[in-house]
């Protein structure tokens, strides 16, 4: 039987002009002419017998039909290109694995280690994107997620089940320039320091001086920083005490590019957790992969 699905390059026209909300953009995003564009929308809506786009002063708006449909066919033609680039890239099912990973920790902690995966398992190839909220493995291709939260966004997360892998320490680091004697400072001296913070977890300085049993009526107080990459850039150049986990700094340690700055430490209620699906048999690449985070954080 036929199946009843629209021409691909109507799909590409739209889902570009979709997420453009221009004809132009779209046609200068897939190296067409707009009338091209235009024609293959036409084209759909005639098939669809919908409506996707309505004119503007301004060029074209999705219509509440042809918003839902964008949604609905974006993540399907996504999957659709991952597996043409996966079949041209010649490795069999079983040797690829899909893992969805806060980009923090896989930048920062996965990657570097992953030529010793290589190494121990040539066939396995893994494919990595970037997910920092839970999400239904139902409605995606992943086969596993790096995910870090604490134990009751694990539980909450329906359908999953998860591995421990590593507890987050955060430590306070700065540049050796802020320490010129070389000497850790205690955390009331740190109370009287610069310190950088970080927007998702605004929070960390004040709970750290608790901790310690210091009142430190600046906790709060210093430059914010969205991004743990600008934190980090900030405390490498000398602009204050950053306060982070000490496993996704591992580099900058031993290049020396910071140092530790009080020997005090805050035991964060968050964890790194591998989750897979609860449901579904583990597939061998998954725990192949979860053998060797294993292996890595003991």
């Amino acid at each position: 039987m036929r199946r009843k699905i629209p021409s691909l390059q109507a799909l590409a026209c739209f889902d570009a002009a979709a997420r453009h909300e221009s004809y132009t953009r779209a046609a200068q995003e897939l190296a067409l002419t707009q009338s091209a564009v235009s024609r293959q929308i036409s084209a759909l809506e005639q098939y669809l017998g919908q409506s996707l786009f309505q004119r503007t002063r301004h060029g074209v708006a999705l219509t509440e039909r042809g918003s839902a449909y964008a949604r609905q066919i974006a993540p399907r033609l996504q999957a659709l290109e991952r597996d043409t680039l996966e079949a041209m890239s010649g490795h069999g099912a079983q040797q690829t694995l899909l893992l969805a990973a806060v980009p923090t920790f896989a930048s920062r902690w996965l990657i570097p280690r992953l030529p010793d995966l290589a190494r121990r398992h040539p066939q396995l190839v893994v494919h990595i994107e970037t997910r920092t909220r839970p999400f239904l493995f139902a409605d995606t291709d992943f086969d596993a997620a790096l995910y870090a939260g604490t134990p009751q966004q694990l539980r909450d997360w329906a359908g999953t089940r998860s591995t421990l892998l590593l507890q987050e320490d955060l430590v306070p680091v700065c540049a050796p320039a802020l320490l010129p004697d070389g000497r850790m400072r205690t955390p009331e001296e740190l109370a009287t320091m610069p310190l950088l913070q970080q927007s998702t977890r605004p929070q960390a300085w004040r709970q750290w001086f608790q901790r310690a049993s210091v009142t430190a009526p600046m906790a709060l107080a210093g430059p914010r920083y969205e991004l743990f990459s600008l934190t980090v850039a900030a405390a490498v150049h000398a602009m204050g005490v950053a306060l982070v986990p000490r496993m996704l700094i591992e580099h900058e340690l031993a290049a020396g590019q910071l140092v530790q700055a009080c020997a005090h430490a805050l035991a964060a209620e968050r964890a790194y957790y591998l989750v897979r699906p609860e449901q579904q048999e583990t597939k061998p690449v998954v725990l192949q992969l979860m053998a060797w985070l294993q292996q890595q954080v003991t």
